[in-house]
C-alpha cells in the first residue's frame, strides 16, 4: 500500500465562485476521488488552513507520496514547513508537485533557482508523450490536447532534469517541459504543468491517469535511506 497526501492551500475555492462551480470540494478532493479508487493507494487530504499547515512531522511521517497545489499563498508556507518537507523528500518520500506548485518554496528550494517561467490564461494545450516507456506515461496516448489550459512558457529557471516525459505545445506557439523528474537524496520528484485553477484540468482522464502513475512511481524505494556522514574502518588492512 502506497500513503498519499494530496496538499492544496484551499484558497482559490474559497473565494473565487467559477473555481468553486468547477471543485466544489476543492482541487485536492477531485484529484483524492479519482485515486481513491485505487485499491493500492490510501490517500489523505490536507490543506494550509489545517494545524502546522497539514504539513506536521507526525503527518508526513505516514505519508510515502506528497501531492502539492499551490499559487496564491506560497508566501504563507512557512519556511519551516517548507525544510520539514525537503527533509521527508531527501529522506525517501515522493513528491508530485503541481501546476503552479513550480513557485512554491518547497520545489525553489529543491531546484535551487527561480523557477520562473513565461505565462498567459486560456491557450490550447497540446501535451506529447517523450518517453513513451517511462512508467509516469503508461496508459498515455502519443498526444492529447486539453481546450484550454494557462501558457506556461520557456525559459523555465528549473535545473536540467534527470528526464522530460512530457513536452507541452500551446496554441500561441510556446514550448514548455510540462512533465520533468528529478531525484533529490532518496526521493523522487514529479513536476507536471497542467492544472489551473480556472479549468477543469483535473477532470481530463489522461491528466488525472498521469497523477496516478506519478505517484506510484514516486513511492519511496525499499532499500530507500538518507545517505550519512561516516568515518567507517578500512575494509582492507
Amino acid at each position: 500500500m502506497i500513503n498519499v497526501l494530496i496538499w492544496n492551500e484551499f484558497r482559490h475555492e474559497k473565494c473565487q465562485p467559477e473555481v468553486a462551480a468547477l471543485y466544489p470540494q476543492g482541487i485536492h478532493s477531485a484529484i483524492g476521488g479519482y485515486l481513491m479508487q485505487d485499491e493500492e493507494l490510501i490517500v489523505r487530504l490536507a490543506c494550509l488552513d489545517d494545524p502546522e499547515q497539514g504539513l506536521s512531522e507526525e503527518a508526513l511521517e505516514n505519508t510515502d507520496v506528497l501531492i502539492w497545489w499551490g499559487h496564491m499563498a506560497h508566501g504563507e508556507v512557512t519556511d519551516e514547513t517548507a525544510s520539514r518537507v525537503c527533509r521527508r523528500i531527501n529522506a525517501g518520500m515522493g513528491f508530485i508537485g503541481l501546476h503552479s506548485a513550480h513557485h512554491s518554496k518547497v520545489f525553489r528550494q529543491l531546484c535551487g533557482t527561480s523557477c520562473n517561467l513565461k505565462w498567459r490564461h486560456g491557450d490550447r494545450e497540446r501535451l506529447w508523450t517523450v518517453i513513451p516507456s517511462h512508467p509516469i506515461a503508461q496508459g498515455v496516448p502519443e498526444h492529447f490536447e486539453l481546450a484550454k489550459e494557462e501558457m506556461y512558457g520557456e525559459p523555465f529557471d528549473i535545473p536540467t532534469p534527470d528526464e522530460v516525459v512530457f513536452i507541452g505545445w500551446f496554441s500561441g506557439g510556446e514550448v514548455f517541459r510540462s512533465g520533468v523528474t528529478y531525484r533529490r537524496g532518496a526521493g523522487k520528484i514529479f513536476y507536471f504543468q497542467p492544472g489551473h485553477e480556472e479549468y477543469p484540468t483535473f477532470k481530463d482522464k489522461n491528466v488525472i491517469r498521469i497523477i496516478r502513475n506519478a505517484v506510484h512511481w514516486a513511492k519511496p524505494a525499499e532499500n530507500a535511506a538518507q545517505i550519512e556522514c561516516t568515518n567507517p574502518a578500512p575494509l582492507e588492512v
